[in-house]
């Protein structure tokens, strides 16, 4: 069988580096292309030395068109997975020109390159937040998309944009169609159980997991939760966390379909990665606790403006045709996390 090679866009990053890992380990030849904006590249040693494998890594920035151009024609790549972007909902509402030049754009620039080197094979990381508000408390793909704030109308526009590309070339272009898909995740947690990768976030994190995981360590003085009068059990709000190594699994089960049915006329297609159920910060906190036998300090604070109850996913599209779901317990999401902050309290620093 052939090796490919996959152009990992954000490699470096969070998710990405974890991506790497698994690639890697599945026999793919890994190309990572980051501007380390958010992200280090003592990321990528690890990965190597996890893996006992190499990447070749240029930091370039997506929007650079030229230096991107010269890596495709240099490491000749037919996939592509696609994390490059910024993700901080309340950032993206005070700089919302940042979140759609680099995001949008930079998206742009890449297919624009994908597209004059023939490589139509697209993964892309999107978001659960182009739903946006809605009265289901379970997501499907089927639901309108109507996201609410800059961050969550970025990833809308790039799904938007990638329809479009491949509904184009199947007509122009149907020897050489695009293959698309489109992985909207809800809630990745966790770290590699090696406790060598994880979460590094500039300065104060802005997700529930590293936050409770950076108080445990005594790096934060105490966790806010944004309130506690939610239609809930507990009153504190439900979402579906999802284990990073499983949603990274997610993205080799994509590029393998892209040689089953669902793809063979060029296709992109949406899909729910997340665990169908969730978990309340309350229950984060506990499930904390119990594992790392630390008193997590919190405070009830008031709700946030735009927060809902509860959401969910329904993951049953991407079983039934990525042949993919959770394996990992919110147990292990807490385990793993804790080993990796416990192990690296300063991060990658």
């Amino acid at each position: 069988m052939a090796i490919h090679t996959v152009l990992v866009t954000g490699g470096a990053g969070y998710i990405g580096s974890h991506a790497c890992v698994e690639l890697l380990e599945a026999g793919f030849n890994v190309v990572v292309v980051d501007n380390l904006s958010n992200s280090n590249p003592e990321s990528l040693a690890r990965v190597q030395k996890l893996t006992g494998k190499s990447l070749a890594f240029y930091e370039v920035d997506i929007r650079d068109k030229q230096s991107l151009s010269d890596i495709f024609v240099k490491e000749m790549p037919d996939t592509v997975v696609h994390f490059a972007g910024l993700k901080a909902v309340g950032e993206s509402c005070e700089q919302p020109h940042l979140y759609y030049h680099n995001n949008v754009f930079g998206t742009l620039v890449l297919t624009e390159v994908m597209q004059a080197h023939q490589v139509k094979q697209l993964v892309f990381s999107s978001s659960a937040t182009v739903y946006g508000i809605t009265d289901k408390t379970q997501y499907s793909e089927d639901l309108p998309i109507g996201a609410i704030n800059p961050y969550g109308r970025s990833k809308a526009m790039v799904e938007d944009i990638l329809r479009d590309l491949a509904e184009a070339d199947k007509i122009a272009k149907p020897d050489k169609p695009w293959k698309i898909a489109l992985l909207r995740y809800f809630n990745p947690i966790g770290a590699h159980e090696s406790g060598l990768i994880g979460e590094d976030p500039n300065g104060t994190p802005n997700n529930l997991m590293p936050y409770v995981a950076q108080v445990a360590i005594g790096k934060l003085p105490q966790l806010s939760v944004f309130g506690d009068d939610y239609p809930t059990h507990d009153g504190t709000g439900i979402r579906d966390y999802i284990h990073v190594i499983d949603l990274v699994k997610g993205h080799i089960k994509a590029i393998h379909a892209f040689n089953n049915a669902h793809f063979v006329e060029g296709n992109c297609k949406a899909y729910n990665l997340g665990a169908g159920r969730g978990y309340s910060v309350l229950e984060i906190i506990k499930k904390f606790e119990e594992v790392t036998g630390k008193t997590i300090n919190y405070k009830i604070a008031p709700r946030r403006p735009g927060d809902l109850a509860e959401y969910f996913a329904n993951p049953e599209l991407a079983l039934q045709e990525l042949n993919w779901k959770v394996e990992k317990t919110l147990h292990d999401m807490v385990a793993d996390t804790w080993n990796w902050q416990s192990k690296n309290p300063q991060g990658y620093r």
